[in-house]
């Protein structure tokens, strides 16, 4: 007989009179692996958020082994044995392993002093019985993102946790990273831990979690057994619809030109991209996939300027380039929406119309001043194109979800208007919807004549929407498959792993 360790019932919240949450009840049992999920905007992280003493619920009550509990704070959460692993990690990356785990508790001396040794010791027999293989005098930033999130586990367990949140936890780990993850939550399941896992990778959510919530508008739609759902059954769900064949490969208006528009020569950056050379049509979607530290991003950075390039030749529209900055690749007509949307494409604490502008104020001069006019105009047209959930143009930008700050994004450059547009994981923490949204405006640039390049870990992504896909490793290019080769995600994914 399952045992409910966590009772969230008829919990309500609105913000400035819109009601974001309306009545949900949510329970998780003990030793459970419980998915929540849901669009952008459903009310995941405010439901979770009102768990963690965030937010304090409207109404409802919540009750912990059975017994009505108050969490007013965030302390009054971490007294119910309730952690939460963020999507962006908490970690201090100067700081080592052990110092990481019991920061704000550490052992001390006699004297009063931190004591190192024993802080060491400590988490030696905590990751010992996480069988988590890491020195716990170890730099985190010294180590690989999926030991950083086995840290963050580790930080957590420490502090006597019974209900542990993930958030999108293996959105930065490879996919043998993604194992160890699984097969570590598979041991805490069996200490009694349970955990509720936030996720809008659906097979992930199929594969590893016993149960389901779907949230939708605030409302709890179903909660079910994993077992007993199709992904086509939970996605539409989700989205309240059918989205089958919304990652199928759609012929296209228009087809990739004959002339390049950029055309990249023996790249060389630093240690991690080492002679990469390819062209880009015009009007042409190209991908590029590969492992974790294949050099894909570092390619993208060099590219719009970010990290220096020691050898090697851009040519935009037949003119060779140099870039000392991104401004340079501004006016060379490039953009780029980056892997990290919250540190490197956003001002979060910026509005939504602010951060839209950003690219275009020399273009909104009117004299000495900003033609506010003109700006409030261009943000207004496309937070209504792209379909961004947000009060107002004057809201901040942290304060909207995932996927529609990754549109504010886009909408910046779109307003620009560049010729070439290098996208990043552009959808990488987004909802189901939010992705078909983000596919379907890549094939209308493309069919507009802009030319795009695609990185993804999404594998079924870059087949749905690419022209040709290059498969990086170790720095350097080693594949290149053209669409005729791309009749399956497998072909992808075996190009990845050779």
């Amino acid at each position: 007989m399952t045992e409910a360790v966590l009772q969230m019932n008829g919990i309500s919240k609105a913000f400035n009179g819109v009601e974001v949450l309306k009545q949900v009840d949510f329970s998780v049992d003990r030793g459970e692996v419980h998915a929540l999920v849901g669009g952008n905007g459903a009310g995941k992280s405010t439901l979770m958020k009102i768990l963690t003493g965030v937010y304090v619920g409207d109404s409802g009550e919540i009750c912990i082994d059975g017994k009505p509990v108050h969490i007013n704070e965030m302390n009054d959460a971490r007294r119910n044995g309730i952690s939460m692993i963020f999507q962006e990690f908490s970690l201090i990356p100067t700081l080592t392993v052990a110092q990481n785990i019991f920061m704000g508790r550490e052992p001390r001396t006699s004297l009063g002093f931190i004591d190192d040794k024993a802080c060491a010791n400590l988490a030696r027999e905590l990751l010992a019985e996480l069988r988590v293989d890491v020195d716990p005098n170890a730099t985190v930033e010294s180590l690989g993102v999926g030991y950083w999130q086995m840290t963050e586990i580790a930080k957590a367990i420490s502090q006597d946790t019974k209900i542990l949140i993930m958030d999108e936890p293996t959105s930065s780990l490879t996919t043998k990273e993604t194992e160890v993850l699984f097969d570590l939550m598979d041991r805490l399941k069996k200490k009694g831990i349970s955990i509720i896992y936030i996720s809008h990778r659906m097979d992930e959510i199929l594969h590893v979690c016993d149960r389901a919530t779907v949230l939708r508008d605030g409302k709890n739609v179903i909660t079910a057994p994993c077992a007993e759902l199709t992904m086509d059954e939970l996605v539409g769900h989700i989205i309240g619809g059918n989205m089958k064949n919304a990652f199928d490969w759609k012929e296209r208006a228009g087809t990739p030109g004959d002339k390049a528009v950029l055309q990249v020569k023996d790249l060389y950056i630093g240690n991690r991209v080492n002679g990469v050379s390819f062209d880009l049509r015009e009007g042409e979607v190209l991908g590029f996939a590969g492992l974790m530290g294949s050099g894909r991003t570092e390619t993208m950075r060099g590219l719009f300027g970010i990290d220096p390039i020691d050898r090697g030749e851009m040519i935009v529209g037949g003119k060779k380039i140099t870039l000392k900055s991104p401004r340079d690749a501004i006016k060379a007509g490039l953009a780029l929406v980056p892997e990290d949307r919250r540190v490197q494409g956003l001002i979060l604490e910026h509005s939504v119309k602010d951060n839209m502008l950003l690219p275009i104020l020399s273009k909104l001069l009117k004299g000495l001043f900003i033609d506010d006019k003109r700006g409030k105009e261009i943000a207004e047209k496309y937070v209504d194109e792209l379909s961004i959930k947000t009060d107002d143009i004057y809201k901040s930008s942290h304060l909207l979800s995932g996927g529609n700050q990754q549109k504010i994004i886009l909408a910046k450059w779109l307003a620009n208007d560049p010729q070439i547009f290098i996208l990043d994981e552009p959808t990488i923490g987004v909802d189901i919807g939010a992705k078909s949204e983000i596919i379907e405006m890549i094939r209308r640039l493309a069919d507009s004549g802009k030319s795009i390049i695609v990185v993804s870990s999404e594998l079924a992504e870059l087949n749905a929407v690419c022209d040709r896909v290059l498969v990086m490793k170790d720095g350097a290019i080693s594949q290149e498959l053209l669409r005729k080769d791309l009749t399956s995600e497998e072909v992808l994914e075996h190009a990845v792993q050779s």
